[in-house]
């Protein structure tokens, strides 16, 4: 950051006063360990707010991320981000940090409380699926789409009963060809139920979805890869649109998770002091929205990031900056 602002110091006073000059490291270091983060992240909110105007019905997809960098003598990293990624908006919409992946249970609803969600589709992993999150979901005025695991086993094992002795199915069969692999995804959806005890424990209970890939590799000798997941959800959609919905989730895996660690090297980052590194993940955050929802550059996120640090002129248009 230093050598970035020493090199662009003219261009910077356009618009910044810098009596002193370009703040030393060290300064740097201090200001981002001592911002009240929670304040950090609140004003992230209303940011995002105030730039985005979401679309009724897409796929809100929540889901952690460790932070790896942040590790120190060993020990495994004690900063874990969740985070809800708006994904047809191609946005951040905000983020909570716990100690550690098992405590995304107690994240998630602090995460719904502080984003509006009225009208969208929350989409979670197994770890979320809890009848409290349901209940805040629904709260909410949002939907629900909970991936069902183990960690649910009495529920698992009565979906299976349910896709086992089913006669009705609404069935949709979608396939992917690309990166010398086929995968055929076969979404099944049950809404009349016979087995599931107790369904209105989880709020507004209305599907159950069944998803089996099949995954083939064309010129290799991998083997077939074969995977059947699980999900309830509160709305009554036909599978094909189920099908889309679940696939967007691993938008927030490739299109957030990934791009922080390609493109903004967030793993890499050592920084563990206090608030640090909860404070410089706001700031990769609100660096990648821009960056998403810049459309005149027609290249990936890592080129534009690239090309805003030799042009000023793009920049500024990055940043929405009139000088």
């Amino acid at each position: 950051m230093v050598g970035f602002a020493k090199s662009k110091e003219v261009f910077l006073k356009t618009f910044l006063e810098l009596p002193e000059g370009i703040p030393s490291e060290d300064t740097i270091n201090r200001m981002f360990s001592s911002i009240d983060s929670i304040q950090f992240e609140t004003c992230f909110i209303e940011w995002v707010n105030s730039i985005s105007d979401l679309t009724k019905g897409q796929i809100i997809a929540i889901d952690g991320k460790t932070i790896r960098g942040a590790k120190s003598h060993g020990k495994k990293s004690p900063i874990h981000m969740v985070s809800a990624w708006a994904c047809e908006s191609n946005l951040v919409l905000g983020q909570i940090k716990t100690a550690e992946k098992s405590n995304e249970i107690t994240a998630i609803p602090q995460l719904l409380d502080i984003l509006d969600l009225s009208g969208q589709t929350v989409t979670i992993d197994a770890m979320g699926t809890q009848k409290e999150i349901t209940e805040k979901i629904i709260k909410n005025d949002a939907n629900y789409i909970l991936a069902v695991k183990a960690n649910q086993a009495h529920l698992l094992e009565n979906i299976k009963d349910e896709f086992k002795f089913a006669k009705q199915l609404d069935i949709n069969v979608h396939q992917d060809l690309g990166h010398g692999r086929i995968e055929t995804r076969t979404c099944s959806v049950i809404t009349d139920f016979k087995f599931i005890e107790s369904q209105n424990d989880w709020r507004d209970l209305a599907s159950i979805i069944r998803v089996e890939s099949v995954r083939e590799f064309k010129n290799s000798n991998k083997e077939t890869e074969k995977a059947t997941r699980y999900y309830i959800s509160n709305l009554e959609d036909k599978a094909n649109v189920f099908q889309t919905s679940i696939r967007s989730h691993w938008a927030v895996e490739n299109k957030l998770h990934w791009t922080l660690d390609v493109s903004f090297g967030e793993d890499a980052s050592r920084k563990r002091n206090k608030n640090a590194v909860q404070n410089y993940s706001v700031l990769l955050k609100i660096a990648l929205n821009l960056l998403k929802n810049e459309k005149t550059e027609k290249q990936g996120v890592k080129g534009k990031r690239l090309k805003a640090s030799w042009d000023n002129q793009y920049l500024l248009k990055v940043l929405k900056i009139k000088v």
